[in-house]
């Protein structure tokens, strides 16, 4: 299956293919993962998350049909929500700083496809500048919370497929920009060191993944997370479990 802008998050390429974004779900939980690559669980769209993707697709060049696509970020009135205001001054705060605006001047959204670890991969990166770097784009609400995300895992996995297909290998940034009173904007490199180990973690982890997602194993429910709380039923528990946790 060849992908393209349009069949890019498609249910036939999420089983076609692992990303990182579903290694991460595997890894949160598998019950979750089986069941959003099946079709029948969808993690619900935050505005949080709709305004990392407004500044996503602002330098991608599609803010306008983003905004088209998305009318639940205005008011009835047809004015922009108290986030997406935000978002736009987040956009032009960035659009003034030039080490930022450098670091994202790769070409937008290159998608790649390539084999490892036995599995077959996708990842979409939002700026490729070849020769040069990979550099991803981040909307956070603080500095401090980065590593709690994994990006390390991102960034190993997207700098080794570039190397796969280019045999270029290629240093990974985080253009992170953060939606505090006063916004913080820095350009993070993540040492080599340390995607080496994030892609070690990677490769230990796939078997059991690819097992799962193949039907050869029986998928963990990990009994915490949304998905798993709309398929539970109720059941005698220690109270004390609680306070274990």
């Amino acid at each position: 299956m060849k992908l393209n802008e349009d069949n890019y998050y498609s249910p036939e390429a999420n089983k076609e293919y692992l990303s990182v974004s579903q290694y991460k779900s595997f890894m949160n939980c598998e019950s979750a993962a089986m069941a959003g690559i099946a079709g029948e669980y969808e993690r619900p769209t935050t505005r949080a998350l709709l305004v990392g993707s407004f500044v996503d697709h602002y330098f991608e060049g599609t803010l306008d049909r983003f905004m088209e696509d998305n009318p639940g970020i205005f008011t009835r009135k047809h004015q922009l929500r108290a986030e997406f205001r935000r978002a736009n001054q987040i956009i032009e705060t960035v659009k003034k700083d030039e080490k930022f605006m450098d670091a994202m001047s790769g070409e937008k959204q290159k998608i790649f496809t390539f084999e490892m670890f036995g599995a077959k991969w996708k990842a979409k990166l939002d700026s490729y500048n070849p020769g040069k770097a990979i550099t991803d784009l981040k909307v956070v609400a603080r500095m401090d919370t980065l590593p709690y995300w994994r990006y390390d895992i991102q960034g190993a996995v997207y700098q080794k497929g570039v190397e796969i297909v280019t045999g270029e290998k290629l240093p990974f940034y985080l253009a992170v920009v953060t939606k505090e009173k006063v916004m913080d904007r820095d350009i993070w490199q993540i040492p080599q060191s340390t995607l080496d180990l994030a892609l070690q973690e990677v490769e230990e982890n796939l078997p059991r993944i690819l097992a799962v997602k193949k039907g050869d194993a029986e998928p963990y429910s990990c009994g915490k997370c949304d998905y798993c709380k709309t398929v539970k039923t109720a059941r005698v528990r220690n109270y004390n479990e609680l306070l274990e946790e």
